[in-house]
């Protein structure tokens, strides 16, 4: 693993200036990189996307390990250092692009694979909805994101988010550890976590799985359009957000057949009471 003089002296021979918006904040923790691949529970046949390879470290503990590594960096120099770097390592293939733009089905195709990333912050809800809505999704997802994101899609103190509700949706997250923001060359403000996803496919589950079968076929879409309008203002009551998109009386029927508070805030429902409402719009919607 490189040490922060190393790393320096590459990013002045490359004529690199870490990037804020490039997520360009370099691992120089060995122990942490050891929690990563534990949490990957790596296998000889195992693909991997790993977005953001920087300056190949996690690349090469990767490769060492499973049967190809596909790294996607978006700085056109830090490519060009990785693929002279690897220009003899076989199952390691570099990509230049931008992992928001790239589509995966060209590269993955209909391959098993996980995804490992040390994410930029700003890019952590749009990878997640990317991985885990579209197709090929993976059957793994280990993340270095910021601490506060990771807790809040764990929704702890029990209060939901978009992305928790998203997330909960598609997987089941878990938190395998925080990591010191002096883990990192240049050293962010904020401390991280590794979040590890397993997706699930939750129109097939069996009855044993309560928590995350669903009963009927949900239209994703028109499910997030219903989410994102109840958060429209977080702190406002839910049916004052929902008022805009049903009738006020309606969803009023729905909240007390349910149980629910009508007072009630978007953030202190969580994903069951999302899709029980979800279902009762659906119903009367059909029945008029």
């Amino acid at each position: 693993m490189f040490k922060i003089g190393e790393i320096k002296e590459i990013c002045q021979t490359l004529g690199i200036k870490p990037l804020k918006n490039k997520g360009q904040n370099f691992l120089v923790n060995p122990r942490v990189l050891k929690m990563i691949i534990s949490a990957a529970e790596l296998k000889k046949d195992d693909f991997v996307l790993e977005i953001g390879a920087g300056f190949g470290i996690l690349t090469k503990e990767l490769a060492q390990k499973v049967k190809k590594v596909i790294a996607i960096e978006i700085d056109k120099k830090l490519v060009e250092f990785l693929k002279e770097k690897f220009k003899n390592d076989k199952n390691i293939e570099i990509i230049l692009g931008d992992i928001l733009k790239t589509d995966l089905k060209v590269k993955i195709k209909d391959l098993s694979y996980k995804v490992v990333a040390n994410l930029p912050y700003n890019i952590t809800g749009a990878v997640l909805r990317k991985f885990l809505s579209e197709a090929p999704k993976p059957k793994l997802m280990v993340l270095m994101v910021q601490k506060e994101v990771a807790e809040r899609i764990l929704a702890k103190n029990n209060k939901n988010t978009i992305i928790s509700l998203m997330v909960a949706f598609y997987g089941q997250p878990e938190i395998i550890g925080f990591v010191s923001k002096n883990s990192f060359w240049p050293k962010p403000k904020v401390d991280s976590a590794i979040l590890r996803i397993v997706p699930i496919n939750q129109f097939a589950q069996t009855d044993t799985d309560k928590k995350h079968r669903l009963t009927q076929i949900i239209d994703e879409d028109k499910f997030f359009q219903l989410v994102r309008q109840g958060f429209f203002s977080p702190r406002k009551q839910l049916v004052n957000n929902l008022k805009k998109i049903i009738e006020k009386e309606k969803l009023e029927k729905i909240l007390k057949k349910l149980k629910i508070n009508p007072k009630i805030r978007p953030e202190d429902l969580n994903l069951k009471n999302w899709l029980d409402i979800y279902k009762l719009l659906q119903i009367k919607n059909t029945k008029h």
